[in-house]
């Protein structure tokens, strides 16, 4: 059974009857009164998706004071979206594993769903030029027009996801996968931070997922020995970054392997924007991952309420659920200013 096959399958055993069912429109956040939006994704045990809970069952303080819930909606939700892959040179023994997990996420979408798919590593790519529900052609892409391997403009590729975003209505979504750290070409001062794109994305309603995938890390010791060429690990790379790994170690100057984990940046900006952080350590999990965030997204509660003032200022939200043994994720801050 080739590998197309097997993804094939999968998708068979991880789509449920109700993300069929037929998508609702998406919830109208007004424009006059500024209705600040909420989506929520709601855990119980062993993180399995709660979808079946009412208006009543949540409460959202802003600033510390209980707002009156103006919209609620618990259906199937549309989603516009940029994929973000990573292409670094760390991952190209993986290449084919990505491009069959992204494609585990376009199988999920439904018909009100629109997406871009893109690239980073020695520029920054997103294809195509307009945001899309054609699923053949976003798999088209995936196949044939991805970059080939380089650095890792990790912050850079999600400050520009938010740009093409920004003009798009209803939920706004990054996907954005990795195997190492930020680690762009330009070292020149241009490059975005972490901080950076965290404010924009709090700012203009942005959720951000990430997938990170640990793995083994080592550089080539004094004495000669490259224990990582040629199997997928990172050294120093000709375009200027370290192939998405990071500088690293030698496991004590022995030359060995050391376990190294995803940018810490990547479960920060997951939570402030409200959306989730899966940590892999097998590229073996990213099509199952992928379509598990694809299920995540349309079984998110829409929630939201007028603010008392827009005094331009960011405003904490804090949202509570009246079963304790449940668990919600929500943008923790938005910006209370006039629609834009």
């Amino acid at each position: 059974m080739n590998g197309r096959i097997r993804v094939a399958a999968l998708l068979t055993t991880l789509v449920c009857a109700p993300i069929a069912a037929r998508q609702a429109q998406p919830p109208q956040f007004g424009a006059g009164n500024r209705t600040v939006a909420v989506y929520a994704t709601v855990t119980g045990a062993r993180g399995r998706l709660v979808p079946d809970l009412s208006r009543e069952d949540f409460a959202i303080d802003d600033n510390g004071k209980r707002q009156e819930l103006t919209l609620f909606a618990n259906d199937i939700q549309p989603i516009t979206l940029i994929m973000l892959l990573d292409r670094s040179g760390s991952m190209k023994a993986n290449f084919e594993l990505e491009e069959r997990a992204a494609e585990a996420f376009v199988h999920q979408m439904l018909p009100g769903d629109k997406a871009r798919v893109g690239s980073f590593a020695k520029s920054i790519q997103i294809d195509p030029e307009e945001f899309t529900s054609d699923r053949d052609r976003l798999i088209k892409i995936l196949r044939t027009e991805l970059q080939e391997d380089g650095p890792t403009p990790l912050w850079n590729a999600v400050d520009r996801g938010i740009d093409k975003l920004l003009i798009e209505q209803g939920r706004r979504v990054i996907l954005v996968f990795t195997d190492g750290v930020d680690m762009p070409m330009n070292f020149a001062g241009h490059n975005k931070s972490l901080k950076d794109v965290m404010k924009r994305a709090e700012e203009d309603d942005v959720m951000v997922y990430a997938i990170g995938l640990a793995g083994q890390n080592g550089m080539p010791d004094p004495g000669g020995r490259d224990p990582d060429r040629g199997s997928g690990g990172s050294y120093p790379s000709p375009f200027g970054g370290l192939g998405g790994r990071g500088l690293g170690g030698n496991a004590g100057g022995r030359g060995g392997l050391e376990t190294e984990k995803p940018d810490e940046g990547l479960p920060k900006i997951a939570a402030a924007t409200g959306g989730g952080y899966f940590e892999l350590t097998s590229p073996r999990d990213l099509a199952s991952t992928f379509a598990h965030v694809a299920e995540e997204l349309h079984r998110q509660y829409a929630l939201g309420f007028t603010p008392e003032k827009l005094d331009g200022k960011m405003h904490e939200i804090t949202l509570h659920l009246s079963k304790p043994e449940f668990v919600a994720r929500a943008r923790k801050r938005y910006l209370a200013s006039k629609a834009r």
